[in-house]
């Protein structure tokens, strides 16, 4: 099953109140509502994509050992996912995609990483619970999300209804301010510079990891010369 099945088995047993928790029509409106908004604003069409010089970053994994873009990519092309938070169970899922698929993406010479706003207690049990093997990197205040430009304020309304949910981000991320980057999953090149970029405001809608495994072989291609 790929991966946007599994999500669209999932977001019908949760809008068809399947699942333990049942959504009510007002709080499913809200949620596809800002998911529009989302889009309509076009911010997404703005954000970093193929071509692209890559932002660099520095950043620190659960168990608080400093990552660095630089030194990763010295070793070969990287495959970044930008995740919402253990609380998003689209991400989760999308998460354990990546992980099946992270054997074929290092057997290409890539490494594989996810990045997200939440705290580091918090990525150390979305890597334990999704059985992850590449680290979550701790994006303070979504401070690389805005470099990618992924990086957006949730609409007060929605806001209370994530309150309704117990979905608390500023105690997630450790951060007062209700920012979330967009989902995204980047391919890195040696070079440094952006060789796939995925973007979508619909955090519902995700690509197949499969789909950067021939970005990785062209890649692979082009540095044997």
């Amino acid at each position: 099953m790929s991966l946007q099945d599994r999500l669209d088995a999932f977001k019908a047993d949760f809008e068809g109140g399947k699942l333990a928790y049942k959504p009510g029509p007002d709080a499913l409106d809200i949620m596809h509502r800002a998911t529009a908004e989302l889009i309509a604003s076009g911010q997404a069409l703005n954000a970093k994509k193929a071509g692209d010089k890559a932002p660099e970053f520095t950043l620190k994994d659960p168990d608080s050992h400093v990552v660095s873009s630089a030194e990763l990519l010295a070793k070969g092309p990287l495959v970044v996912s930008f995740y919402r938070g253990i609380w998003c169970p689209y991400c989760n899922l999308e998460l354990q995609a990546l992980q099946a698929a992270s054997p074929e993406i290092e057997k290409r010479g890539a490494s594989v990483i996810a990045i997200s706003p939440q705290t580091a207690l918090n990525s150390r049990k979305s890597q334990r619970d999704n059985k992850l093997t590449f680290p979550i990197l701790r994006d303070e205040k979504s401070r690389i999300a805005a470099a990618f430009g992924l990086r957006f304020s949730l609409p007060d309304y929605l806001v209370e209804l994530y309150k309704g949910f117990k979905n608390d981000l500023p105690a997630f991320n450790d951060d007062p301010a209700w920012v979330l980057p967009m989902p995204a999953r980047y391919v890195i090149g040696s070079n440094g510079f952006i060789a796939y970029g995925e973007v979508n405001p619909d955090y519902t809608q995700r690509p197949d990891p499969s789909e950067v495994l021939p970005i990785l072989d062209k890649l692979r291609m082009t540095a044997a010369g």
